[in-house]
């Protein structure tokens, strides 16, 4: 069954839109979004030189001309297919998660996984805010 996300329009063109998936385990694990020239791509939050870290840290990945780039090391993953030829991380290819876009809605298509809620682990489902007050 596939599960709306989010709309294409709402991907930054330049970063990532981040949402938590559940595992078959139960594990929560972190998904990114990214925009290509022809469509998005969905891979699993992490780098595979360090698995505990994160592309995207709550804002946004880092991205260069089409390569997601691992803040830790500068290792660069290709958004399209998530191999990496440089850094660290040479030779390996993030986690991917697979999503279709529909009428310009990105949906979560992967058997392995489903929908937990917008934003990272550590937001636990909360609604994003752009305030940065607090109480």
């Amino acid at each position: 069954m596939a599960t709306l996300l989010t709309a294409v329009d709402d991907i930054p063109e330049h970063g990532s839109y981040l949402f938590t998936v559940e595992e078959a385990d139960g594990g929560l694990e972190e998904v990114i979004l990214v925009r290509l020239s022809d469509g998005v791509s969905a891979w699993k939050n992490f780098c595979q030189h360090e698995t505990d870290q994160r592309l995207d840290r709550g804002r946004g990945a880092a991205m260069r001309e089409g390569q997601i780039i691992c803040p830790k090391h500068g290792s660069m993953f290709d958004a399209e297919t998530g191999y990496c030829e440089n850094g660290k991380a040479a030779g390996s290819t993030l986690v991917e998660v697979d999503v279709s876009v529909r009428h310009g809605q990105v949906y979560l298509t992967d058997d392995e996984v489903s929908f937990s809620h917008e934003g990272g682990i550590d937001d636990g489902g909360a609604p994003s805010s752009t305030s940065h007050l607090s109480f």
